[in-house]
């Protein structure tokens, strides 16, 4: 990763310091600082130097990659592993949590750009130019100010008024100033009735009205790829309209079951401490739940469900599709635990387990702690429900970034 201090003083024959103050838009205080090492610069100065004042690149220099694009709300990459699987190159990356950025560190270790945190805090104009806007951003309600008005692209947007102040704001005010080819937005399904339904309005409107987009919108269940009922809602949109269609995405025949993601105890698979022990890589005790844990649990079922609720712990086997996953997972594992015998404790999914229900190949480094990997994974995505999607936008974004290019990929594939 480039040093932003070289690339500073790289510029010093072309800039005087007051203008590359002016250009970062911070003081010549706080610029000096920087150059004696005084204070530490932002992590994502050196995409700000390159965006704003060194000489531009051909933006059609993608090298062997297809498109570009920016992955906001990273959370552990499973976006970013979808779209890379059909050629994507990620030019920026938001995420705020440090427990997941070391998670998606460890995985994307080649990522030549900074990893922001707070995307709240970040210019729209330091983030490179992109092709494609991923962003998994967290759900909250909306309050209608309509007081303050913003400009963009000579011309004021709705979206400043009904979304400032939540986390949808950010991906709004980049898309105005970046205007992406596409875009893929991922949030729990109850997006569309969340507070009574003005939460997905007004998305809906910033989007289409105020940025002038075409979206296309959809719940999809990831059981479909793996053995979890996961039902998301995905928000495809376009700058220009496009054909895209969603019956297009191909829907495995044969639901998986766990089965097909559980440690299988037979020494098939190589130990992965501390996951699993000895010659056959049993799954480690510790998993286990305790007597005092399952005596409460059965205990909160019994009681919950002799007053007519349905709440209670999941338990699975093999044959099973599992209850989604949560981010809390970690407090006691009620909603998916895994039979060991009627005899015996059932015992909770290793984050290994919970990686392989998210769709995450057995190569993705778990550098964290059980609790902060149950954290990670219950807040993921599942990657092969956003790799299908990728694969159908794919044709549809080369053709708004290069439609002749398009064409003849066309003439060539029929």
């Amino acid at each position: 990763m480039e040093d932003p201090i070289h690339l500073l003083t790289s510029l010093r024959g072309r800039y005087n310091q007051r203008e590359l103050a002016e250009a970062l838009g911070v003081t010549t205080r706080t610029l000096r600082r920087w150059e004696v090492r005084e204070t530490e610069p932002p992590p994502y100065l050196a995409d700000a130097i390159r965006q704003r004042l060194l000489p531009l690149t051909d933006r059609t220099d993608t090298g062997d990659h297809a498109f570009r694009f920016i992955d906001l709300f990273a959370g552990i990459g499973g976006i970013r592993m979808a779209f890379e699987a059909h050629g994507g190159r990620c030019v920026f990356t938001s995420e705020w949590n440090p427990w997941a950025q070391k998670t998606y560190l460890a995985n994307f270790p080649d990522s030549t750009h900074a990893l922001a945190g707070d995307i709240t805090k970040v210019d729209e104009r330091d983030i490179p130019d992109h092709d494609v806007l991923l962003a998994g951003f967290p759900c909250q309600p909306f309050s209608i100010a309509g007081v303050s008005k913003k400009n963009a692209l000579g011309r004021a947007h709705g979206f400043a008024d009904e979304t400032q102040g939540t986390l949808f704001f950010d991906v709004a005010r980049i898309i105005a100033a970046k205007r992406p080819a596409a875009f893929l937005l991922e949030n729990v399904k109850n997006l569309v009735s969340h507070d009574k339904g003005n939460t997905f309005r007004v998305i809906k409107k910033a989007l289409e009205k105020d940025l002038g987009y075409h979206i296309h919108y959809k719940v999809i269940d990831g059981a479909h790829f793996v053995p979890q009922h996961r039902e998301r809602i995905l928000i495809v949109g376009f700058r220009e309209e496009a054909d895209f269609d969603w019956a297009d995405i191909v829907l495995p025949g044969e639901r998986p079951v766990l089965s097909s993601i559980l440690h299988p105890e037979d020494g098939s698979e190589r130990t992965e401490c501390h996951y699993t022990i000895g010659p056959l890589a049993k799954v480690d005790a510790r998993y286990t739940l305790t007597p005092k844990l399952w005596a409460y649990l059965k205990a909160y079922a019994a009681k919950h469900k002799a007053a007519g609720n349905g709440f209670g712990y999941g338990l699975v086997d093999g044959d099973s599709v599992a209850r989604t996953l949560s981010a809390r997972y970690y407090k006691d594992g009620s909603e998916i635990l895994v039979s060991q015998g009627a005899r015996k404790r059932p015992r909770r999914l290793t984050p290994r387990e919970c990686a392989r229900l998210m769709g995450f190949p057995d190569d993705f480094v778990i550098p964290v702690s059980d609790t902060q990997a149950y954290k990670q994974f219950g807040n993921s995505v599942v990657m092969p429900v956003m790799q299908e999607v990728a694969r159908v936008m794919k044709p549809r974004i080369l053709k708004l970034i290069d439609p002749e290019l398009a064409r003849q990929k066309s003439l060539l594939a029929a």
